[in-house]
């Protein structure tokens, strides 16, 4: 037989509440409601429960620290009240919720009325609506109270019956046989779904339900700060349950649309802003739109495209603490590209002050270049 020990994978050293453990731990992984036609599976939970008979019972075990199987006088496992009378119930309580264990007891009272479905919906917003927050309107398709049966499923005037299938327990038991012998499970009554109660006449508005589907509004208060990606919980907005259950949760997606000028970086907001040639290289003063009112914003005189300026705090408030992120400008020096004769005769003046070498006038140029590398 094998080692009782090594079966459970604790030592001898092992105290009792970790022999209890590793049991409970590997009677779920082999318990035959798990393992369905598995005859290997089986056996091993045999062997588990067999250990355990023997490492869970302090007197017994002391025993077969001392002479081993002989020391137990032919009840190696097996025999006895040992854990089959208590301690394997306690991991089928775990293992099957409650007073339900397949070892006898009392089944469950009725569970009374399922709770609603949770309910998902994405809300689209706009850049600054996603910033500075705010009340939003969301519209699902949902399940609510009847009103003509009050949640009852039943017609007005009627009433309900005690279920004849469970007895109004809610539950109903089942006799299997397993390698132990008879087990007793308990599960959801079937015809009353857990109530225990049965109605005489449906509602003929719901049907029996106790809730219709219809669209609803709700406010939603949108947290400044948020981005794509973001999930608010609207508790008891969701579903509402089945005969007067109740209701379960609204969740909202935020996606938040592109916006023409701003990208967002975490908590900051880029800005790509043009500027002219003449503006870079002898500097001004330029207006910058923000989210909020525009900002005056000084250019350095021989400011190169692509330096970036920071405007501090107009950027995306932080949702879970204070402060905002910043606005971040990128300056874009443009190149003029439809020039005057004037303005042509003049960058040729500046370029020639600069000892710049440029193109020439002439407009068969270009075209005489791009011959010559065919």
């Amino acid at each position: 037989m094998a080692d009782h020990y090594s079966v459970l994978g604790v030592s001898q050293q092992s105290s009792e509440a970790e022999i209890k453990k590793a049991y409970r731990k590997l009677a779920r992984q082999y318990h035959p409601d798990q393992n369905p036609d598995d005859p290997e599976a089986e056996a091993m939970f045999k062997e588990v429960a067999n250990a355990y008979e023997v490492l869970g019972d302090p007197e017994r075990k002391a025993r077969y620290d001392r002479f081993g199987d002989d020391g137990l006088g032919g009840q190696g496992g097996g025999g006895g009240a040992g854990p089959f009378g208590a301690n394997l119930g306690d991991i089928f309580e775990s293992f099957f919720g409650g007073a339900g264990s397949p070892f006898g007891g009392g089944g469950r009272g009725p569970s009374g009325p399922p709770r609603g479905e949770d309910l998902e919906t994405v809300l689209d917003l706009d850049l600054s609506e996603a910033v500075f927050g705010g009340e939003q309107m969301v519209t699902v398709r949902t399940a609510i109270a009847c009103e003509p049966c009050e949640t009852t499923g039943a017609e007005p005037g009627t009433g309900t019956s005690t279920c004849g299938e469970c007895g109004g327990q809610g539950q109903v038991q089942r006799v299997r046989q397993s390698i132990l012998g008879q087990m007793v499970t308990s599960a959801q009554c079937p015809s009353c779904q857990g109530r225990g109660q049965t109605i005489d006449e449906p509602c003929t508005s719901c049907k029996g339900e106790g809730r219709q589907i219809e669209e609803v509004s709700y406010t939603v208060d949108v947290p400044p700060g948020v981005d794509s990606g973001s999930t608010l919980r609207l508790t008891g907005r969701g579903a509402a349950g089945p005969r007067g259950g109740a209701q379960g949760d609204l969740y909202v997606h935020i996606s938040v649309n592109e916006h023409e000028l701003f990208t967002r970086d975490g908590n900051d907001l880029i800005l790509h802003q043009p500027i002219g040639f003449a503006q870079a290289a002898l500097g001004a003063e330029l207006s910058i739109p923000t989210l909020e009112e525009p900002e005056t914003l000084l250019v350095p005189v021989g400011t190169n495209s692509g330096r970036r300026f920071r405007l501090r705090n107009m950027g995306v408030p932080h949702v879970n603490g204070r402060g905002r992120g910043d606005l971040i400008v990128e300056l874009i020096v443009k190149t003029p590209t439809d020039l005057t004769e004037e303005e042509e005769g003049l960058l040729r003046q500046f370029a020639e002050l600069r000892s710049e070498h440029v193109a020439p006038s002439d407009p068969g140029f270009f075209k005489k270049v791009k011959s010559a590398f065919k």
